[in-house]
Order: structure tokens, then C-alpha cells, then sequence
């Protein structure tokens, strides 16, 4: 199967907002969905746009997403982007996608002068824990908050194991 991973266009929003919504569900926090097209429209294309996209497009399939923005480490002083959100429908894990569309928001990073990307887990998604621990991601405190800094960093950036 063809896999591209491209830049989120305007007419990809009801397929990302329906992704996003099974995600939630997924992670068991479907009350809190509630974002809607205009508010990501406005977000990721309008004026003052600050977030930023990926689509996993498989031909017929948009088979998931992922939302990044700019971020900063104060106590370190380094730039990078914040991974708010990434997901894989079910069918589509497992075959080196997720690693795939983490090394190109490395690659979008690090053109930009960019040292790292910080992101969030919860706990118990202990599947992603351990998917994020194997590319060499970081974490300073309780599994939650993790970060790929460093070596593991450029690898992702490089494509790269």
C-alpha cells in the first residue's frame, strides 16, 4: 500500500476533525472533542495561523494525522515543535508509518533550526510509550511528558534508525 505523508490542505479538515474524534475516543476523553472546522481552519490556515499539519494519505484513505506548533524550552533555551496530537487509524500501525511521520516533523524542525520536539502521553497508553522509547525519546518526569532531544533527535531528522 502507498503511503504519503503531505501538508494538511483545507479540504483535508472533516477527515481530520473525524480522526480526531476517534482518536478521543480512543484515548476515553471524547466529552472534551469539541473543536470544529472553522476553529481549525482559523488555526492552522487563517491570518494568524500558528499550527501546523500532516496527513497520512493512503490513495482513497486519509489514514491519520498529525498537529504540531512551535514551542520553547526556557530552562534549556532551545526551539522545537510541540506534537500536540498524532494518530494512526488501527489498520495502519505497525508498518513503520508513525515512525515515518515523526522523522518528518524532525526533518521540518531541524531545517528550521529547530533542537527538539516535545510532546505529551498519557500513562496508560503504555503501547505508545513503548513506540516513542524505542526512536529515543525522553521523558524528565512521570511518562507523560517526553521529548526527542539530542542524538535521537538527528537521527529522526536524518531518517535514520
Amino acid at each position: 500500500m502507498q503511503v504519503t505523508i503531505r501538508e494538511m490542505k483545507p479540504g483535508d479538515l472533516p477527515a481530520v476533525l473525524e480522526l480526531l474524534r476517534e482518536f478521543a475516543e480512543f484515548e476515553k476523553l471524547v466529552q472534551f472533542c469539541t473543536a470544529t472546522e472553522d476553529r481549525f481552519h482559523r488555526a492552522i490556515f487563517g491570518e494568524e495561523a500558528f499550527v501546523e499539519g500532516l496527513i497520512i494519505d493512503c490513495g482513497q484513505t486519509i489514514a491519520g494525522c498529525a498537529l504540531f506548533y512551535p514551542c520553547f524550552s526556557s530552562f534549556r533555551g532551545e526551539r522545537g515543535l510541540y506534537l500536540e496530537d498524532i494518530y494512526l487509524k488501527p489498520g495502519f500501525r505497525g508498518g513503520g508509518t508513525g515512525k515515518r511521520v515523526i522523522s518528518e516533523i524532525a526533518r521540518i524542525a531541524s531545517e528550521r533550526g529547530y533542537e527538539r520536539i516535545d510532546f505529551q502521553v498519557l500513562d496508560r497508553n503504555k503501547d505508545a510509550i513503548g513506540f516513542y522509547r524505542s526512536l529515543g525519546a525522553e521523558s524528565n518526569d512521570d511518562e507523560t511528558h517526553f521529548k526527542f532531544a539530542g542524538e535521537a533527535f538527528r537521527r529522526l531528522a536524518n531518517g535514520q534508525s
